[in-house]
């Protein structure tokens, strides 16, 4: 069987305050919900009808479990997901405070499971087949976790769609210098690279929005996605199509899932051939509708719900 996507990349648990504009420590109530950036991805897009699986892994611990049945009430195939002895699965925590501020606490100590994916334990065939792959920068930040993620997209070789997530997160690296070279590595071997602006001036030392769009079609991908916060989206491909979509009016409550819902929209407008344009405006409609609910894995829209907040031209 050959997915539409699979992801590779991080995956934990999300306590999300229940009580919003209430800092930490006055925090008395929390959801559970399943988290983590490349395994969001995958929800998303299985929400929007598609077949999809992430490699990564969990604590052999409760939590672990939990992810687990959660994956599979998504419809997302877990058999690349597996336990690490003596390793917790990650918690991670967030404040809520609408409409952008949304510190968050990441628990991956002593070391998060997701970076212990192993090149020797991957299925390349599956990788090579999948219409989509997508990658996470988060995945390049330690080994073997970073060895794992080179191998794959280098067995794959371009084939189909493959996709960087630049997902930068500083707390993961010691400084943007370290990570610019496997960053610049990963480029090479894939056809879609997406990321806000902070991310892409990790990839690519440019921080205009049209410059750096440039530069990753010039470090060798096809498509450049620039996410440019309240401007919208900025779409570029090797072409010369470009595409810069504003965001639909959304009453914020929590911004934290807004990406992965704009990934998984994403793939969906790849995988059925949509110009940039239309699939820039799904993407970012799936992405506010995400931001106006409190979780992120749970809150992915469906492919109604988009088309009604791109009919109505804001999220109701």
């Amino acid at each position: 069987m050959a997915y539409d996507l699979i992801t590779m990349g991080r995956i934990g648990v999300d306590l999300y305050p229940l009580q919003t504009g209430v800092p930490l420590p006055q925090v008395t109530s929390f959801g559970k919900f399943l988290g983590g950036s490349a395994t969001n991805v995958a929800v998303a897009a299985a929400r929007l009808g598609r077949s999809t699986a992430v490699i990564t892994r969990t604590g052999d611990d409760p939590f672990g479990t939990y992810l687990h049945e959660a994956l599979k009430g998504f419809g997302v195939d877990d058999r690349w997901v597996t336990p690490v002895p003596g390793l917790p699965t990650p918690v991670t925590f967030c404040e809520v405070f609408p409409p952008d501020d949304f510190p968050l606490y990441f628990y991956r100590l002593p070391k998060a499971p997701d970076l212990e994916i192993d090149a020797h334990e991957l299925d390349l065939d599956a990788i090579r087949d999948a219409r989509i792959f997508w990658v996470t920068g988060t995945g390049l930040s330690e080994e073997p976790s970073r060895t794992a993620t080179l191998a794959a997209l280098a067995h794959r070789a371009k084939a189909g769609t493959t996709v960087f997530d630049l997902d930068w997160r500083p707390m993961f690296w010691s400084d943007p210098a370290a990570a610019r070279p496997f960053y610049k590595e990963a480029l090479r071997h894939t056809t879609v690279a997406v990321g806000n602006l902070d991310e892409v001036e990790v990839a690519t030392g440019v921080r205009e929005p049209h410059a750096a769009a440039r530069a990753l079609l010039d470090a060798g991908v096809q498509l450049a996605v620039v996410k440019q916060g309240p401007k919208g989206v900025l779409a570029v491909n090797s072409d010369g199509e470009t595409a810069e979509v504003p965001p639909l009016p959304v009453n914020v409550l929590n911004g934290l899932g807004a990406g992965d819902a704009f990934g998984g929209s994403l793939c969906q407008g790849l995988l059925e051939g949509w110009d940039l344009e239309r699939t820039m405006r799904h993407a970012n409609a799936a992405g506010a509708i995400v931001a106006s609910r409190l979780e992120c894995s749970s809150a992915m829209p469906t492919p109604d719900e988009i088309e009604a907040a791109i009919a109505a031209g804001a999220v109701k």
